[in-house]
C-alpha cells in the first residue's frame, strides 16, 4: 500500500514538472494550459483502457502512467510549437491552426506509430518477463495513441481559439530576458552546426564507434534480475539440528525472535515453529519480521539484516537466515534465502555424496552469504521391526498398531470442547514425560482380538537408525538446493558466472546435473532474451518507419540516434552503481522510442524543403536543425521531467522504479546532444548513398551555398502567444 502510494506521489510530481517544462519555453498562459491538458485526457483514456482489459491498478501499470506522462505531450508540443510559429510569422490563429496542423501532422503521426512499435515484442515476449510487462506496455501504448488523438483534433482547434499573437511591448522583462537566452542557445547551436557539417567524416565515425561503445558496456556492465526493494518486511528461516524436539526448537526461535525485536527498525515479529505453516520440517521455524515505516527508520531492510547477523549467530544450536521480502517474487522451490541452485541426479548416492561438496564451494565463493541446503539426511530415527507372524498369532493387524503409534504420538485432535465464550480443542496424546522416552515405545499397548491389550515390546523389535529427515524430488528424480543471498555490491549475473565456473571446475559427474531455479533461473532466461528483445525492437520500429516514409534509408538516419542513448543509459546505470536489470532494460527499450523523435522531426521538415522548394540536403537539413530546435529541447526536457521523479525517488518500493528512471534520464540527456550534431550528417552520408545506389545525381552539399549564412538568423525564437 506504500508503494502504490508513493508512486501515486511520483506521478503527481511528474505532472508538475512536464508542466513547468512547457511554461519555461513558451511562458504563456494559454500556450501552456493546451498541450497540459492532453495529460489529464491521455490518463483518463488509459485508465477505461484498463477497466476495459480488467487491469488493476499496481506498481507497474502506474509507473508505466508516470513515464508516459513525460512524452505524452510531446505530440501536443510539436504542434502547437508549429502553430505558434505561423501566429509569429504574421498569419492568423485560425489559418495558423490548419497550416501547421496539416504541415505536422505527419510527423506526429511517425513519432506515434515509432513509438508504439517498440512494445510490439514486449507484447508477445513469454516468460515471467513478458507476463509482467505486458500490463506496462499495453498501459503506455493507450496512453500514447491517446496523446497523439487529442494532438491531431483538440489541441489544433484550441489553437485556433486561444492563442493571439503578442506585440512586443506586451512582453515582461522576464520573458526577454527568456527569448534572449534562447536565442543566444539557437545561435551557439549554430555554430557548432556549421563546424560538424564542415567535419562530416569524424562526426560519422563518431556514430560508429558509439555503437562499439554501447556493445562493450552492454558487456562489462552487472546484470540483475530486479533491483532488491525495501518493502518494509523482513522473511527468516531458522534451522536447527536435525534430532531437536519441538519445545527445544520453540525456545531457539523465542531468543532470536526477542533479538530481532530489540533492533530499533524493527515494529515486530511472528514466527512459526515445526513443519507447519510452510515449514520444511521439525527443526525449522519461520519468522515474518514487520519494519517501522521508512520515515520511522535509519536504515533500510539490507542494512537491518546486515547488522542483525552477528546477533543472531550468538545464539547456539541453530542457524538464522534472513532475506528482505519483495513485491516480486519468482517461483521456485521454498528455501531460506533468496536464491536457488538444484541438484539432481539418477543416483541418490551420488548426490549425497557431492551436494555437501558443492556447497562447502559455493559457500567460498566472493559475493555469497548465507549459503545452505535442504539435504537432511542425517536425522536420528528409532525403526520399529513388527514380528508378522507373533502379531498375526495375537490377532494384531500392522494397521492396528500404526493407528495405535499414531494415536500416541502423533497430537490426533480428538475432539472439541465449546463453552459459552470460547472452545477448546482435544488432543490426543501420551504424557509429556513419556514423549521423548524411546523406552516408552515398549509400554505401549496394541488392542488385539478379544479385547486383549498386547504389550508393543512383544510383537517389534526397536533399533535406533539414522535417516534423511526430508527427501525432495524435482522432476521425479532426487534433489538437493543449495541456496544463498548475495553480498552487497554483488550483481546475480557475476554470482551465476562463479558458481557455474566453480562446478566446471570441480569436474562433477555427468550424471550430476546443476540449474539454477526461481529468480535465477528467471534471471538466466531473460538475460539470453535481452538482444532478442532489443532487436526486435528496432526490427518493429525500422519496418513502421519503412513503411511511413516509403525508404529503406531514411529510418536508418532516424536509428542512428540509438547508440547514443545506449552509452547514456549504461554510463548512468554503472554511475548509480546499479545492475543491468529488467527494469533498467524497459527504459532502454522505451528510449528506442523516445530518443528517434528528434531525427524524425529534423527529417520530416528536411524532407519537404527538399521537395516544396528545391533546396540541396544540406540547405535542407541546416534549416530543420535550427527550425526544429525549439520542440526538440521541450520534447527531451519534458521526458526527462518524466523520468527524473523516478530516478530521484525515495519512499516505499522506490528501489524497483529508480534503475528505470535513471537509464531513460542518462539516455536522454547523452543522446540529447549528440544527436543534435550526427544526425544532419548521418543525413547527408545516407542521401548521398540512396542517390548512388538509385543512379541519381543530386545537387553538391560539400559547401554550405552562399544563401545560408554563417550565422542562420533566430529572427523571434520566443514564442508570441497570450491570452
Amino acid at each position: 500500500r506504500d508503494s502504490v502510494l508513493d508512486v501515486e506521489l511520483t506521478l503527481c510530481l511528474t505532472v508538475a514538472l512536464v508542466v513547468l517544462v512547457i511554461f519555461v519555453f513558451l511562458r504563456h498562459f494559454w500556450a501552456t494550459v493546451i498541450p497540459s491538458i492532453t495529460v489529464p485526457l491521455a490518463l483518463v483514456g488509459t485508465f477505461g483502457a484498463m477497466y476495459v482489459c480488467s487491469y488493476s491498478i499496481d506498481n507497474l501499470s502506474l509507473m508505466g502512467l508516470t513515464i508516459a506522462v513525460g512524452f505524452v505531450v510531446d505530440d501536443a508540443i510539436v504542434m502547437i510549437e508549429n502553430i505558434v510559429r505561423y501566429i509569429e510569422e504574421g498569419e492568423k490563429p485560425f489559418e495558423a491552426a490548419l497550416k501547421g496542423a496539416g504541415q505536422i501532422g505527419f510527423t506526429i503521426i511517425s513519432i506515434t506509430f515509432s513509438l508504439v512499435a517498440v512494445f510490439i515484442p514486449l507484447l508477445f515476449m513469454g516468460g515471467i518477463v513478458g507476463r509482467l510487462f505486458r500490463e506496462f506496455a499495453v498501459v503506455v501504448t493507450v496512453a500514447v495513441c491517446m496523446s497523439a488523438f487529442v494532438s491531431l483534433t483538440l489541441t489544433p482547434v484550441m489553437c485556433s481559439r486561444f492563442l493571439k499573437r503578442e506585440s512586443h511591448e506586451k512582453r515582461g522583462r522576464l520573458n526577454q530576458m527568456a527569448e534572449n537566452a534562447f536565442d543566444a542557445s539557437v545561435r551557439f547551436y549554430d555554430r557548432g552546426l556549421h563546424w560538424v557539417l564542415r567535419h562530416q567524416l569524424p562526426t560519422l565515425l563518431s556514430t560508429i564507434v558509439l555503437i562499439g561503445v554501447t556493445g562493450w558496456l552492454y558487456v562489462v556492465i552487472p546484470k540483475g534480475f530486479f533491483p532488491e526493494q525495501d518493502t518494509g518486511f523482513i522473511f527468516g528461516q531458522a534451522e536447527a539440528r536435525q534430532d531437536i524436539s519441538f519445545e527445544a526448537m520453540a525456545d531457539l526461535s523465542n531468543q532470536l525472535s526477542a533479538i530481532v525485536q530489540t533492533d530499533p527498525g524493527v515494529s515486530g515479529a511472528v514466527s512459526f515453529v515445526g513443519a507447519t505453516g510452510g515449514n520444511a520440517a521439525e527443526n525449522t521455524a519461520r519468522m515474518f519480521v514487520q519494519l517501522k515505516p521508512f520515515a520511522d527508520r535509519d536504515a533500510s531492510a539490507q542494512k537491518i539484516i546486515q547488522r542483525l547477523r552477528p546477533k543472531v549467530a550468538e545464539v547456539p544450536g541453530v542457524k538464522f537466515f534472513m532475506q528482505a521480502g519483495q513485491d516480486i517474487n519468482v517461483g521456485g522451490r521454498l528455501s531460506k534465502t533468496q536464491y536457488q541452485y538444484t541438484l539432481t541426479s539418477t543416483d541418490s548416492a551420488e548426490l549425497n555424496h557431492w551436494a555437501p561438496i558443492l556447497e562447502q564451494q559455493m559457500g567460498k565463493l566472493p559475493g555469497l552469504q548465507d549459503v545452505t541446503s535442504d539435504q537432511q539426511i542425517a536425522s536420528p530415527h528409532i525403526a520399529v521391526e513388527i514380528d508378522r507372524d507373533t502379531a498375526s498369532r495375537l490377532g494384531l493387524s500392522l494397521s492396528q498398531i500404526d493407528q495405535t503409534l499414531y494415536d500416541a504420538f502423533g497430537q490426533r485432535q480428538v475432539a472439541t470442547i465449546y463453552t459459552s465464550s470460547t472452545q477448546y480443542k482435544v488432543v490426543l496424546e501420551v504424557m509429556p514425560e513419556f514423549q521423548t522416552d524411546p523406552v516408552a515405545l515398549s509400554r505401549i499397548y496394541v488392542t488385539g482380538t478379544g479385547g486383549a491389550q498386547v504389550p508393543l515390546g512383544t510383537v517389534a523389535k526397536f533399533s535406533n537408525k539414522i535417516a534423511p529427515l526430508t527427501i525432495n524430488h524435482q522432476g521425479q528424480f532426487p534433489a538437493v538446493t543449495i541456496s544463498f543471498n548475495l553480498a552487497p555490491g554483488t550483481a546475480l549475473g557475476q554470482a551465476v558466472e562463479r558458481i557455474q565456473q566453480m562446478q566446471r571446475e570441480l569436474h562433477t559427474p555427468i550424471t550430476l546435473d546443476g540449474t539454477f531455479q526461481g529468480t535465477a533461473q528467471a534471471f538466466q532466461s531473460s538475460l539470453s532474451s535481452t538482444p532478442l528483445l532489443v532487436a526486435a525492437a528496432i526490427l518493429a520500429v525500422y519496418i513502421v518507419l519503412g513503411m511511413l516514409y516509403e525508404s529503406y534509408v531514411h529510418p536508418l538516419t532516424i536509428l542512428s540516434a540509438l547508440p547514443s542513448a545506449g552509452v547514456g543509459a549504461l554510463l548512468a546505470l554503472m554511475l548509480f552503481g546499479y545492475d543491468l536489470s529488467v527494469i533498467a532494460l524497459i527504459g532502454i527499450i522505451l528510449l528506442i522510442g523516445i530518443v528517434k523523435k528528434n531525427a524524425i522531426m529534423m527529417i520530416d521538415f528536411a524532407l519537404e524543403a527538399e521537395r516544396e522548394h528545391g533546396k540541396s540536403p544540406r540547405e535542407a537539413i541546416h534549416e530543420a536543425c535550427l527550425l526544429r530546435f525549439r520542440p526538440i529541447m521541450m520534447t527531451t526536457f519534458a521526458a526527462i521531467g518524466g523520468g527524473l521523479p523516478l530516478a530521484l525517488g525515495s519512499g516505499a518500493g522506490s528501489e524497483l522504479r529508480r534503475p528505470l528512471g535513471i537509464a531513460i534520464v542518462g539516455g536522454l540527456l547523452v543522446s540529447q546532444w549528440l544527436t543534435l550534431y550526427t544526425t544532419p550528417v548521418v543525413y547527408l552520408y545516407l542521401d548521398r548513398f540512396a542517390c548512388w545506389l538509385s543512379g541519381k545525381r543530386r545537387r553538391p552539399a560539400g559547401e554550405i551555398p552562399a544563401n545560408v549564412p554563417e550565422t542562420a538568423p533566430t529572427a523571434d525564437a520566443g514564442t508570441k502567444a497570450a491570452d
